[in-house]
């Protein structure tokens, strides 16, 4: 149907128009009417309204009446929670502790939760201290326990931290009742929840664990002057129960708060769970969800003073980052600053990648079991033929050891670091454990610290009492010195800053004295220490130029290096590319070549140490960043000084290079000299056997100076299977004795030559930049 309308030019307060109406069918017919017999004008309209009924007037005042009920009720509520539940009852967590003398034993698997042992172990406590609790008359208020750690001592007491969660709502008790409920159970000569263990009764602790970070209390608004306000510390970190459903498949089940980005609370956590997902959900990195995991729901660990947070490794937070770091926000992208996350120590420090043992079985499976850690915690080689389980392995090589052979007296590594340092310097007897548990090598050296013995595989602290009976103050001090300045040397120190006794608060650990202080050789016997007076001693100077896994000079060097081989070289990454190599000579700096930053003055730069293998994760690799650079104002030379964000620590696979006298001469005779390379696939460093040359086989192919070295292949014709990047060092042994000192370094990039044809190679001397290097290092390390 169609329809048209034409407007004259009448009044226009009326509708005097034209309208026709034409409707298609069989047949064709045309109506015209007046528009007036179709439309009337405006005072021609009508609107009549029929008045209600009295049941639609009664429906209405029902609801009405009813709509008004609810409005009553609302606010009565409201009112009644603002005014009358001034607080709503939270759930109560209590901390508890005791101690299993018979029936279970401590193994250093248990201190971490990931392990199957410690799963096991927990998951029997916990369902022992469950039918207790809820068979109990705190059975109607009781919501459950959590195993928070399992400490002891190896092969001894087993002590169990736990919590007890309990909803108020249902029954009123107190850390006292708690305790009295545990102890009658503890006490009973035949317990049916603690059936085959004995639990010291005076090792039980029970405590009410703090109040929640966050209230649900509503405040009432004030128009009251806000007063000057003293911001409070914050309060000691604690751990609980990690409860965010959708990391339920981490390795950890206790967490703690704040996290670094800022949550105080799961509400918190699980508000922002948004943007997490979707990091995850892009799938740019194959291990994103276990690293947002481990920041949102991060591991925890017990603490004396206060609990401790764990985070993920920093080489766990550089491999996220460059596959995912270009889609986060910049609130999360400053957040995740991997130079201040923690490189591994040994079990427990940091979390790191998982599954490295997999990856390196897909990708090449010749490097496992091969005699070098490619994974951080060791599993390419722990998890061999040649290593039964329960075994430590030796950290180079291909030699697994019983606990009990670390320190017996007798080498049973191929390196010999089962009985080095059997005397050592550690802040406390755990944290020495703590990095045993992956090899017998010191992930770190401690300048200062307690006198801490190790015999059998048993961990314990210099007592210092029976000093005090046997000797005057003179010769205990007298003795104090001699055991300080022999065991500083022991650990290559040069000297003793500081020797003094004090009172040990650490509980639980064994104890030795000195047999005989008097006698020329000291040796220590068993024993309790009543006053836990021990022996703490601070050493400087750390020796440069020795290689602490080698127990001889540089005849038993492989030309494929190992770790510890060159603890001194260093890795250059301009923003993660290999471009350039360096040597380490103090903790803060690095000697590399000027040519190695020409016309990149804005680039990022890392340095890596402690690897030997480029795509490898050692568990004694470090990585700092590069905030400075200063170039040598020598005529001729091309060497740089290269400073790190933050000083490095020292193990026996990191450590300084010797600097030469600043008149050292070179002699071609008398030389012993190496290079370092990477193999053509820049995977794997290795040693190149160089010597002294004349320089007229250098100028013919380069341009010199008076500060070149020449040097040319000790065993003929390279067989080009290593590239040399720029930077490399020319190292040579000391004349006065097995020390390895910087004598030159590379400023180009040394490649491969066409079969049978020599390559000579030039170096910047280092001797005519020594009094520069020193005065450079003094006056930086004075402005700190």
């Amino acid at each position: 149907m169609t329809v048209t309308m034409e407007h004259k030019n009448g009044r226009k307060s009326s509708w005097d128009s034209k309208m026709s109406v034409s409707t298609v069918s069989t047949g064709t017919r045309h109506y015209r009417r007046s528009a007036s017999s179709i439309l009337s004008t405006d005072s021609d309209i009508r609107f009549t309204r029929k008045k209600l009924s009295s049941q639609y007037r009664c429906g209405c005042c029902i609801i009405t009446s009813f709509l008004l009920l609810l409005l009553l009720a609302g606010v009565a509520v409201y009112i009644a929670y603002t005014y009358f539940f001034t607080q709503i009852p939270q759930e109560q967590i209590y901390r508890a502790s005791f101690k299993v003398i018979e029936g279970d034993i401590y193994s250093m698997e248990m201190a971490d939760p990931s392990t199957e042992r410690f799963k096991i172990r927990a998951r029997d406590y916990r369902e022992r201290l469950n039918l207790l609790f809820r068979r109990s008359y705190i059975r109607h208020g009781f919501s459950g326990t959590e195993i928070l750690a399992l400490d002891g001592i190896e092969g001894k007491d087993l002590i169990v931290h736990f919590n007890v969660h309990i909803d108020p709502t249902y029954i009123d008790v107190d850390a006292d009742d708690l305790k009295e409920l545990l102890s009658k159970e503890i006490s009973l000569e035949k317990s049916l929840y603690f059936r085959n263990l004995t639990i010291d009764a005076k090792s039980l602790e029970v405590k009410e664990s703090d109040a929640p970070i966050h209230s649900t209390t509503t405040q009432k608004p004030t128009t009251l002057k806000p007063e000057p306000v003293t911001k409070l510390p914050d309060p000691p970190r604690k751990c609980s129960k990690a409860q965010l459903p959708y990391c339920t498949k981490s390795a950890h089940n206790i967490t703690t708060y704040p996290t670094i980005f800022g949550h105080k609370s799961l509400n918190d956590v699980q508000n922002d769970m948004i943007t997490f997902r979707e990091i995850v959900d892009a799938e740019c990195y194959n291990y994103a969800y276990d690293f947002v995991c481990s920041l949102l729901q991060p591991s925890c660990k017990l603490g004396v003073k206060e609990d401790e947070m764990v985070l993920p490794c920093k080489s766990f937070c550089r491999d996220f980052m460059q596959g995912c770091g270009s889609r986060l926000q910049p609130r999360i992208k400053s957040a995740l600053d991997c130079n201040r996350f923690p490189e591994f120590e040994g079990v427990g420090s940091c979390i790191h990648r998982p599954n490295c043992l997999r990856e390196i079985q897909s990708k090449s499976a010749s490097r496992q079991c091969d005699g070098v850690a490619d994974c951080e915690d060791l599993s390419d080689e722990r998890l061999c033929p040649y290593c039964p389980n329960g075994h430590v392995h030796c950290g180079i090589g291909r030699q697994c050891i019983r606990k009990s052979q670390r320190c017996d007296g007798k080498v049973d590594c191929p390196d010999g670091s089962d009985e080095r340092s059997c005397l050592n310097l550690a802040p406390s007897v755990k944290n020495l454990t703590r990095n045993w548990l992956v090899s017998p090598h010191l992930t770190r050296y401690h300048s200062n610290g307690f006198v801490i013995f190790n015999e059998k595989g048993d961990i314990g602290k210099l007592c210092t009492e029976n000093l005090n009976r046997s000797l005057s103050p003179n010769k205990t001090m007298l003795v104090l010195q001699t055991v300080a300045a022999s065991l500083c040397r022991t650990l290559s120190y040069k000297k003793v800053s500081a020797v003094h006794v004090e009172t040990d608060t650490e509980n639980g650990i064994p104890y030795v004295s000195m047999k005989d202080p008097t006698a020329a050789e000291i040796s220590f016997i068993r024993g309790p220490c009543n006053s836990k007076q021990v022996m703490k001693i601070t050493c400087d100077e750390l020796a440069c130029g020795t290689q602490a896994t080698h127990s001889s000079s540089s005849s038993r060097l492989n030309k494929m290096a190992y770790q510890g081989d060159w603890p001194w070289h260093a890795a250059l990454f301009k923003e993660d590319v290999h471009l350039c190599d360096g040597t380490l000579i103090s903790p803060e700096w690095v000697i590399t070549t000027t040519s190695c930053f020409q016309g990149q003055p804005k680039a990022e730069w890392t340095v890596r140490l402690g690897t030997v293998r480029l795509s490898a994760t050692s568990p004694w690799q470090q990585e700092r960043r590069v905030v400075g650079m200063v170039k040598s104002p020598v005529e001729g030379s091309t060497v740089a000084l290269i400073r790190l964000e933050e000083p490095l620590v020292m193990s026996d696979f990191v450590r300084p290079i010797c600097l030469p006298k600043e008149n050292f001469g070179v002699k071609e005779s008398l030389m012993y000299c190496n290079t370092l390379g990477w193999t053509k696939n820049r995977d794997q460093l290795q040693r190149v056997q160089v010597r002294i040359g004349r320089m007229d086989k250098c100028e013919n192919k380069s341009i010199s100076s008076v500060n070149s070295i020449c040097t040319e292949t000790a065993y003929g014709y390279d067989d080009c299977n290593e590239e040399e990047f720029a930077g490399s060092p020319l190292l040579c042994i000391q004349p006065n004795g097995p020390k390895w000192s910087l004598v030159g370094v590379s400023n180009w990039r040394i490649a491969c030559m066409r079969t049978k044809v020599d390559r000579p190679r030039m170096y910047d001397k280092i001797s005519s930049n020594v009094d520069w290097i020193e005065q450079t290092i003094n006056a930086e390390d004075n402005t700190r």
